[in-house]
């Protein structure tokens, strides 16, 4: 059976209401932020108020609540909101909850900046800061328009890092992104990667022609110590810049 709440009653809006100080009040006790984006704030604080309603607790609305009496229920150990794993495990090492309304004001201010640099790198109006090319870098994938900004912001000198193209020779000279710094083929990838063996704490985005091979040798350049490889997702495929070849 499907559970029908309407949230234009006075009775879910009153309870809305009630939740949205509740959440405060976590905010306030555990020195939390709520999320820059507002509308998970938005969505979590209404799935709060439904499930209380609902089970007469407010059930984390991001899991299924299990049990069907609240004995159960209390068995199951479904996550109440703030939860533990959230207070204890989330928040500490990510900077966010699993529902992503609580965060610390580190992690709060930091994907202030990284969305600011996603809407302009899309729209295109002013060229990114060094703090905006820093918080895209930090990722673990950017796409085509991203990375169209970041070769702007690197030729006005706001940015350094290393673009590397993960795909055959033969496929390098028909056609590559400008700006390319490297090619390190997958087919010869350990003895390739000696061209840039001293430039591991140097910022390094890699591409191929889908995303799936740079992603796999992202993965390895990881765990060889370079310390921060971005993935151009969708490769060369998906890319709008310039290219160029020979």
């Amino acid at each position: 059976m499907i559970i029908k709440i309407d949230t234009n009653s006075q009775e879910f809006k009153d309870e809305l209401e009630k939740t949205v100080k509740f959440t405060d009040k976590v905010c306030a006790q555990f020195n939390f932020v709520y999320n820059p984006e507002n509308e998970i704030n938005e969505s979590v604080t209404m799935g709060l108020a439904r499930n209380k309603m609902i089970y007469g607790k407010r059930y984390c609305p991001c899991f299924m609540v299990e049990g069907e009496t609240e004995e159960e229920r209390k068995a199951a150990d479904n996550r109440i909101c703030p939860c533990k794993p959230a207070l204890e495990v989330e928040i500490p090492n990510d900077g966010y909850c699993h529902c992503g309304i609580f965060c610390t004001p580190e992690y709060a201010s930091k994907h202030t900046i990284e969305l600011g640099a996603i809407i302009e790198a899309h729209q295109h109006t002013r060229g990114l800061s060094k703090e905006e090319c820093e918080a895209l870098l930090d990722q673990r994938d950017i796409d085509g328009d991203e990375l169209i900004a970041l070769l702007e912001a690197r030729e006005q000198g706001n940015i350094d890092f290393i673009l590397v193209d993960n795909r055959e020779w033969m496929e390098n000279k028909s056609q590559r992104i400008v700006g390319t710094d490297f090619l390190i083929p997958t087919t010869s990838f350990y003895q390739s990667l000696e061209q840039i063996e001293d430039k591991k704490n140097i910022k390094v985005i890699v591409y191929c022609f889908s995303g799936s091979r740079s992603a796999y040798c992202q993965q390895i350049m990881v765990k060889m110590g370079y310390a921060n490889v971005t993935n151009l997702a969708y490769g060369i495929s998906s890319f709008r810049g310039d290219v160029e070849q020979g």
